[in-house]
């Protein structure tokens, strides 16, 4: 048995996360769907992280073990032709025996992107979160600086997937704006369901004035949810990069 890492993109509007459901249409069902149609077998993908339902990636990791002998340079474009056009797979490797896409995983980024304009643009819809009010990014970006280092981080978290500790390290976080695009970017070796859509809620409640930079190290040391902001919608969220020690799969790809 092979084992085989993939890199693909994809838009998440269309789907209810990564992960395999019973009811609904996720980008690890449509995947395996098109893999298995290429190698002639069942396929089951394990992947780098959970994304959310509408929540995107930029660069994401899955692998999978199959039996096949399709040359991995042939993999990426026979998937393609099988699964949907918002799902696309870039590269494919084969790679150690015991590669696991997600255990493998040395850290991670999402960037979180805000449209922030009087005015809606028609292609961030469900693309960016649309903000009218003007912010100050540089509030922002004090207020995201706050959250680096190594934290117990039970106060931006959304009860969900049990996890034996809250305790994570952001490595950056950090605010810029591009014109009328905000980009909020955090890189940590793990994170917590809804962490970084919660962060950033709480960054623009410090734009907004409702607390200010000064206050998150007592509201991370407090755990407690309600003292933080809201959790932002999915549709501005993306994974961006991921670290591995294989560094074939590190890097990053921009839309």
């Amino acid at each position: 048995m092979r084992n085989i890492a993939l890199i693909l993109m994809y838009n998440g509007t269309a789907y209810h996360g990564w992960q395999v459901q019973k009811t609904e249409v996720t980008v690890a069902e449509t995947l395996e769907r098109g893999l298995s149609m290429v190698c002639g077998e069942k396929i089951k993908v394990t992947g780098c992280g959970r994304t959310d339902a509408g929540v995107h990636a930029e660069r994401y990791v899955a692998n999978f073990r199959t039996a096949s002998r399709i040359p991995v340079d042939r993999l990426p474009f026979a998937v393609n032709t099988h699964i949907p056009e918002d799902i696309v797979v870039m590269e494919a490797y084969e790679v150690a025996e015991d590669f696991n896409a997600i255990g493998s995983c040395i850290k991670k980024e999402y960037t979180y992107r805000i449209y922030n304009s009087r005015i809606k643009n028609p292609f961030y819809v469900n693309r960016a979160y649309f903000y009218p009010k003007h912010l100050n990014e540089d509030v922002m970006n004090r207020a995201a600086r706050a959250f680096e280092g190594t934290h117990d981080f039970a106060a931006v978290r959304s009860v969900g997937t049990n996890v034996k500790s809250t305790v994570r390290t952001i490595y950056y976080c950090y605010v810029e704006r591009r014109g009328d695009l905000l980009e909020l970017k955090v890189c940590a070796n793990g994170f917590l369901y809804n962490m970084v859509r919660a962060i950033t809620g709480t960054v623009l409640y410090a734009a907004e004035g409702k607390l200010t930079p000064e206050d998150i190290p007592q509201i991370l040391d407090s755990g407690n949810r309600t003292l933080a902001g809201p959790t932002a919608p999915p549709g501005g969220l993306y994974l961006t990069r991921v670290w591995y020690e294989d560094e074939r799969l590190n890097g990053s790809h921009g839309i």
